[in-house]
């Protein structure tokens, strides 16, 4: 691996239907302020995670940072990544605490990342057909979905906390969406959470304490974590969410740099497995891969590694000030339910474009009832014991997601009833199903 970058033409300008590849980058300056930009980009996710679960938002910060730069490395600085929290990891980080506290959801984030890095090993050797083989698009549509309208109870309870700031946030939101273009409109999150601030303040519904008490300088919170069988089954599967972001990050990013960029497959998952599994280890969110990464490089087309360094540097100074990480933490429940209303709903019709893009066939019986009683079973949120272990709405509506679809489609091989599409569920090297697949990447 080598860290050093060509200088793009004359280090100043991108020239018309040029890129800057991953190995080259612009004049130090301008690589710079797009390393920041990218920080921007990812803030408003990155931060909605650990105050929505209650984890420190400095140590969740520090360890994206980390697991960026690791990604950079495992990646032989060749895929520029920045891996911010995973929106997949809200419901069972919420049912973890609950049932045992904060160390054990911290527990259920450092196996997730554990066997995600397992998968990335298998996948370096072994390639990545059989992922394909196992989630199809009707079933990765599926848990995408699942996860994000189970979280649907949650949002209500935050809304319900404070109406009237809820609601200012959630119009602010979606009126930035439309009013504005470029960065702004894809910061409608972001922005729509400061709006909602200004009036919860104005509401005097801001605790400022903890933000004076707090040092300028000085290292976040690290928590260590302990392991209960009993919540094991709320995160496994968010291995299957992590697998198809990681792969759709690498088509996106290969299909925008005409770059072939399979090879490295197996090193991202692994990568995003490693930094997962560290930010388990000392208190932080589970990471993946970032669309609004993606977006700043299409914006820009800038896909030179050396600004994401720019950004874990500048994402790691940040997560070293207490304070600021005081400030973030007061964001009151009212503000946090007008957020969390559209970002769940945009987690669950994000399933459903999932099956859009890839032309799910649901006059298919196979595929519809995948889908059926997957949803059912995640939004209702059944659950299930089985002695000290208990699966919740997640594990089980993804177990029913991928054991209905391969036992109906098996049988209906066999008795010669299947209405498969006559296109080809997986079409490595630029087809269809994988040219789309990057789709996946627009969930947190």
């Amino acid at each position: 691996m080598a860290l050093g970058w060509r200088v793009h033409g004359d280090g100043r300008r991108v020239g018309p239907g040029a890129v800057v590849a991953p190995d080259e980058r612009l004049s130090w300056p301008r690589t710079i302020g797009i390393g920041m930009q990218h920080v921007v980009a990812m803030f408003g996710a990155t931060f909605l995670v650990p105050i929505i679960t209650g984890l420190p938002p400095a140590t969740t910060l520090f360890f994206s940072a980390v697991g960026t730069a690791l990604f950079l490395l495992l990646t032989g600085n060749r895929l520029p990544s920045y891996l911010g929290s995973s929106f997949a990891f809200l419901a069972p980080i919420a049912a973890a605490q609950a049932e045992g506290g904060t160390a054990v959801a911290l527990g259920g984030v450092l196996l997730t990342g554990v066997l995600l890095a397992l998968v990335g090993l298998v996948v370096h050797v072994a390639g990545s057909r059989w992922i394909d083989v196992v989630m199809p698009p009707v079933v990765t549509g599926t848990i995408v979905a699942l996860i994000g309208l189970n979280l649907a109870p949650v949002a209500r309870d935050s809304f319900q906390a404070a109406p009237l700031t809820a609601l200012v946030t959630l119009l602010a939101i979606v009126l930035i969406t439309v009013l504005f273009r470029g960065i702004l409109g894809r910061l409608a999150i972001l922005l729509g959470v400061l709006v909602g601030y200004l009036v919860a303040v104005l509401r005097d519904e801001v605790d400022f304490t903890g933000v004076g008490d707090a040092a300028w300088v000085g290292l976040p919170d690290f928590t260590a974590p302990s392991f209960d069988l009993s919540v094991l089954g709320l995160f496994a599967p968010v291995v299957f969410v992590l697998v198809a972001e990681n792969v759709g990050h690498v088509k996106s990013v290969a299909a925008m740099t005409g770059r072939d960029l399979d090879p490295l497959l197996g090193r991202a998952l692994l990568a995003d497995g490693v930094a997962t599994t560290l930010a388990g280890a000392g208190g932080g969110s589970g990471t993946t891969t970032y669309a609004e990464n993606i977006g700043v490089m299409a914006a820009t087309r800038v896909y030179s590694t050396a600004a994401y360094w720019v950004a874990a540097a500048t994402a790691l100074l940040l997560s070293l000030s207490p304070k600021f990480g005081a400030l973030i933490a007061t964001i009151p429940a009212g503000v946090l339910g007008g957020a969390t209303t559209v970002l769940y709903g945009m987690i669950g019709i994000l399933g459903a474009r999932i099956w859009v893009q890839n032309r799910v066939n649901f006059s298919d019986p196979v595929n519809l009832t995948t889908a059926a009683v997957a949803l059912v079973i995640g939004i209702a949120n059944f659950t299930w014991a089985a002695g000290d272990v208990a699966f919740g709405g997640i594990a089980l509506g993804t177990a029913a997601a991928i054991g209905i679809y391969h036992l109906m489609r098996s049988v209906a091989r066999w008795r010669g009833t299947s209405e498969e599409a006559a296109t080809p569920a997986s079409v490595p090297g630029g087809a269809e199903l994988e040219d789309r697949r990057p789709e996946v990447t627009e969930h947190r």
